[in-house]
């Protein structure tokens, strides 16, 4: 009986894995204040784009500034204070070199001008912390990037752990990959990681930067990372992408889908081998792993230089005569 064959040879089989991933940004910056109370004004809207010092939002400084303006009324009492204290270590001064006043009464003008001039020098520094607290009200952009969602309003009152806005910069992006712990042991950097569309296809092809030595105790799933380009908006903070990771390449053999029959849930094949007077048709139990594109991966059962029987078979049973056709070419 007349049957079409190929000669198996080993070739490359990717041994991969579907996960879902989530894009994170590595410039991606949340606002929050740094002083408390009611918000006066917000200077930016969802979407603006902001660089370094942009001032952002303003929170009512007020009672700040009564606490700025006291300890500045403080400050002009202790100068007074020190400018007297010095006049008085310098009379004391004066007064020993002639000998009308005494060694202990000059010390103890000498120690409370040192004293007047420590109170001030606290104050001062008060005065530089508070005035330091004050600039806290004015909210400005730490970085460069994108407005994200604004959920406050004007009129609210903010605390230090009130989340304004967030800022964004799509320029560095990161996938975040959980990988069932089970498969851990094969998880290396320089990893091929293919990002992949709806119908499987792949989008952007990169490499592992990043595998986590620890073990996530809620999902036992370990964590890795890939880099990720924008690809004009393709790709934004937060969003979930398909992710297949490449695990091995080893070489292997694969087996066409139409050369493969099922029965009682164990796949076989025919294959050419020589006989007495010629060729043979040998049916022969195969273990089968996933399917790329319309071939099986064969885990067991065939290798490389069998010659596989892929037409023909309808009328071919184990141990009949073939007259195999030229070779269409090695797999």
């Amino acid at each position: 009986m007349p049957v079409g064959t190929v000669v198996l040879a080993a070739k490359p089989l990717p041994q991969t894995g579907e996960f879902v991933g989530t894009v994170k940004s590595r410039k991606s910056t949340t606002i929050q204040p740094q002083a408390e109370g009611f918000l006066r004004r917000i200077l930016v809207k969802s979407g603006d784009r902001v660089t370094p010092g942009r001032p952002m939002f303003e929170i009512d400084q007020t009672s700040q500034q009564s606490v700025v303006a006291g300890l500045e009324s403080v400050r002009a009492a202790r100068e007074a204070d020190a400018t007297f204290a010095k006049q008085q270590a310098d009379r004391s001064k004066a007064l020993l070199g002639v000998g009308a006043a005494s060694q202990q009464e000059y010390d103890q003008a000498l120690a409370q001008q040192k004293a007047a001039e420590a109170q001030l020098k606290a104050v001062e520094e008060q005065i530089k912390g508070q005035k330091t607290e004050l600039a806290y009200y004015h909210v400005t952009a730490p970085t460069s990037g994108v407005v994200g969602d604004v959920p406050v309003r004007e009129g609210d009152r903010v605390t230090r752990t009130t989340l304004l806005t967030t800022v964004d910069d799509n320029t560095g992006l990161e996938a975040y990959i959980n990988v069932p712990v089970q498969q851990a042991p094969q998880l290396k950097t320089g990893m091929t990681v293919r990002i992949i569309d709806e119908a499987g296809q792949p989008i952007v092809t990169e490499k592992v930067t990043f595998v986590s030595p620890s073990v996530d105790d809620q999902t036992q799933t370990v964590l890795i990372k890939t880099p990720l380009s924008p690809m004009n908006g393709r790709f934004r903070t937060d969003q979930f992408v398909r992710a297949q990771v490449v695990f091995s390449n080893d070489p292997g053999v694969t087996a066409p889908v139409t050369a493969v029959t099922r029965i009682n849930g164990q796949y076989f094949v025919f294959v050419a081998e020589a006989g007495p007077q010629g060729k043979v048709a040998r049916q022969r139990p195969i273990t089968i792993g996933p399917v790329i594109g319309n071939e099986y991966v064969v885990t067991s059962g065939l290798k490389a230089g069998d010659e596989l029987i892929v037409s023909g078979l309808q009328k071919i049973g184990d141990g009949m005569p073939v007259m195999a056709q030229p070779p269409t070419g090695a797999r």
